[in-house]
Formats: C-alpha cells, sequence, structure tokens
C-alpha cells in the first residue's frame, strides 16, 4: 500500500504488551487462508473475514492480531471497558466514526459522518491529544494532515484499509504520468483525486497542480479542473469520474477512456490517450461496485413504488436505473425528509442501511442488493480492536499513530487546500 513508505504505526509498547506483530507485506487482502482460530474451521479454509481478529496471517494482514491482551466480543464487560477508558481519558479523547462502522463502535462516536467532515471534525479539536479514527487507514491520513503536530490519530486495526484506495499506488501513478508524458498530453492534464486515496495519491496530484475531491462536489471540481486543463485523470474510483463527467457534466462515454496500471500504457494507445477527456484510473468500491442493474429490476419488482437510491461509486448502469444518486450524506439526508410510508432500496454499505431504516420505522427501508454488502476493512474496527486501543491510551502507551510525513503532508493538504477554496459545500462524501 502506498502508505507503506508514508505512514507508520507506532505498534510496540513497554510492560506486559507483547512486541508488535512482524512486518506485513503491502497491501491488504480479502480473502486469505489462515491457521484455524475455531474447532469449526478447518486448516487452509478460505475466510472471507477472520473472525474478530482471532486469525491472523502477520505476512499479509497488517494489524488483525493486536499486540497486548484483544478481548474477545463475548466478553460481557466489553462495552464497560470501553466506557470506562473513554472516562478516564476525557477530553484528551476525541473518538471518531465513519458512517460505515458497526453499530457497536459507532454507539462510542463523539461525532459521526463521512471521511472528510470526520478530518475536518479533528482539525476542529485542537485541545484533543489523542484522535481515535473508527475509519480506514486513508481517513486517518487525512486526519492526521489536518491536525497539528501536537495531536495523534490512532487507528484501531491497521488491517482498516481500503480496497479502493489500494488500487492506485504511488508508483503505479507516476508510471501512468510518464505514460501521459509520452503521449504528449500530460501538459494539458489536471490529475484529481477522490478522498478515498492514500496521502502520497493526494500528495502527487498537489505536486502536479492537481485537487481533491469528494464524492458531493466532483462536478464543481471537475469544472475547476477543465479550466485548468483539457483533460482529467481520475484517481482512483473510475465510476464516480464516469458518472459524474457524463451525468451530472454532459460528456459522452466515449469521452472517457480506463488507464489499467497492470498493463502496459496503461492498455491504451497514444491516439486514445489524446483523444480523451476523461482517463478514468482503473479502481472501484468493492461495496458499491457490487450492486448490479438486475438487483435494480429485482427490487422494483418486490417492492412497488420504491424508490432506488445509490451512492456515485456504483457502477454506470445502475446509476442510470436509479431514482437519486448522491453521497453518503445526501443518502441519510433524503431519507431523513422523506414523509412516512416512503419506500426505498438503498445501494451502499449495509451498517448504514440498516441503521437507517432502525432509526425511521415509519418507512419502508431495504438493502438493494439480496447478498450481504459490508465494507470488510472497514468492519475491521471492531469493539475488542476499540478496547485494546483506549485502554492502552488510558495506560499512557500510544499504539498505532498513523504518521504521515512532512513532506507528503505538505503537497497533500494543498490538493485539498484547492478543494477547500472552491465555493459552496466542500465536506461530504
Amino acid at each position: 500500500m502506498a502508505a507503506d513508505a508514508h505512514a507508520s504505526a507506532s505498534g510496540g509498547v513497554p510492560g506486559s504488551l507483547r512486541p508488535p506483530f512482524p512486518p506485513a507485506r503491502s497491501g491488504y487482502i480479502v480473502e486469505v487462508t489462515t491457521t484455524p482460530a475455531r474447532p469449526d474451521v478447518s486448516p487452509g479454509t478460505p475466510l472471507s473475514l477472520f473472525v474478530l481478529g482471532q486469525g491472523a496471517d502477520p505476512r499479509s494482514e497488517r494489524g488483525v492480531e493486536c499486540p497486548g491482551d484483544l478481548p474477545p466480543a463475548s466478553d460481557p464487560a466489553l462495552v464497560e471497558r470501553a466506557r470506562r477508558a473513554k472516562a478516564a481519558l476525557g477530553d484528551r479523547l476525541f473518538v471518531l466514526g465513519h458512517h460505515y462502522q458497526r453499530d457497536e463502535v459507532i454507539q462510542f462516536a463523539d461525532v459521526t459522518g463521512d471521511s472528510f467532515k470526520l478530518a475536518r471534525e479533528a482539525a476542529a479539536r485542537p485541545d484533543a491529544e489523542f484522535i481515535v479514527f473508527c475509519g480506514v487507514h486513508f481517513m486517518a491520513e487525512s486526519a492526521d494532515i489536518l491536525t497539528s503536530a501536537d495531536q495523534r490519530v490512532i487507528l484501531p486495526d491497521l488491517a482498516a484499509g481500503c480496497s479502493m484506495a489500494d488500487m492506485a499506488r504511488l508508483s503505479q501513478v507516476e508510471d501512468c504520468w510518464d505514460t501521459l508524458t509520452d503521449a504528449g498530453v500530460a501538459g494539458r492534464t489536471v490529475p484529481v483525486t477522490y478522498m478515498n486515496s492514500s496521502a502520497d495519491i493526494k500528495a502527487f496530484c498537489g505536486r502536479h497542480g492537481g485537487v481533491v475531491c469528494t464524492s458531493s462536489n466532483a462536478k464543481s471540481v471537475l469544472a475547476w479542473a477543465f479550466e485548468r486543463g483539457e483533460k482529467v485523470l481520475f484517481l482512483p474510483d473510475q465510476h464516480l469520474g464516469r458518472n459524474t463527467a457524463v451525468r451530472e457534466m454532459g460528456l459522452d462515454l466515449a469521452d472517457c477512456v480506463v488507464f489499467d496500471p497492470h498493463r502496459p500504457n496503461g492498455g491504451l494507445t497514444t491516439e486514445e490517450l489524446q483523444r480523451a477527456t476523461m482517463i478514468l484510473w482503473k479502481g472501484h468500491c468493492s461495496v458499491h461496485g457490487r450492486f448490479t442493474t438486475q438487483a435494480v429490476d429485482d427490487v422494483r419488482a418486490r417492492v412497488p413504488g420504491v424508490q432506488v437510491l445509490v451512492h456515485p461509486e456504483c457502477q454506470h448502469e445502475v446509476v442510470l436505473k436509479a431514482d437519486q444518486v448522491g453521497s453518503t450524506e445526501f443518502i441519510i439526508k433524503a431519507v431523513e425528509k422523506a414523509p412516512a410510508g416512503s419506500k426505498w432500496a438503498i445501494g451502499t454499505d449495509l451498517n448504514l442501511v440498516k441503521r437507517l431504516a432502525a432509526a425511521h420505522p415509519e418507512q419502508e427501508i431495504v438493502f438493494l442488493e439480496k447478498h450481504v454488502c459490508y465494507c470488510a476493512t472497514m468492519n475491521r474496527i471492531d469493539l475488542p480492536h476499540l478496547v485494546w486501543a483506549l485502554e492502552n491510551l488510558a495506560q499512557g502507551h500510544v499504539v498505532n499513530q498513523i504518521v504521515v510525513d512532512d513532506d507528503t503532508a505538505r503537497y497533500a493538504r494543498e490538493a485539498l487546500q484547492r478543494m477547500l477554496d472552491l465555493p459552496g459545500e466542500t465536506t461530504k462524501d
């Protein structure tokens, strides 16, 4: 992962806690072969997730097995332990909870929101010594970039990464830029990266006159970019880039090409690069990319009068079939202001959909896809890891600190600031 080069985690702590786990290979994997952690799991069984961090392959997974005593979820005192540790830290602690977190974690958040809102909330609490970010790695990096040097950002489980962010590594993006240079178009191209990217990809954009966007302001950011160049290199989510360019800005699908970092020259000819307006990185969200047009058709047949509401990270064909499309905050507000009796099929992370359904029993809210669709890495932040992190902080041991180096932070901040300088709302994913 790109963050390996620019973010560090202080896992070694004194006292009775064990030394840190062995260094990991870069990147995260979802399906792995593990040593069995339970008697009902045979050796070599592929698991979609380690069960509450009880099994680990430290060569390929970071942070699955925490140093120290990691209490199991069945511990009846787990909630009380979290409350005690949080109370002991008092105003020194500020806990951020992303909308996609599980309920057992979100109950301890001081603020909930999307990734950029939470990073800015952290920056607005300069007196908080510890920022515990219940989200994923790139979010914690953004918080470290925007907070002061005196504040420490903690990610309870370092395996809580983002598969989309991992799809664009700095070396790959630099190779892509070399390809654009060879094609004679780099000087006319503005790099734009989605908030869901690593710090060094944001810094790359900062160094090359580019900018960061969120899913709610992508249109205004692209308009800014096209005032400064003829083309946009959009990182790392092809679907958000395509949906914004075609659905909101009137470009044609033929104006978009997909750059595949695993193929020579991105799998594109020089003529294709010269002709394209939007050069889309071949990346996607593992959650939103699962929703299909068949799921839309099925739910319309199953729930008469339903409105389909999806995130713009969904595939273009799904977005075209939906009734409404918008960011996480847009989805929440659409449900909150809807009248009783409204029917919704929502295409986003299941934790959020379940929470909205529980909060609005007067409406009929269903999950768009019939298959369970959680964000696997987001769900690595579970209650045992949160308790472990809080108790260590309360004992004076700083664990899993995310630190972005000064040079990377500087250029990433420039790209973020260009977004913040745009008129209008720029704080929602």
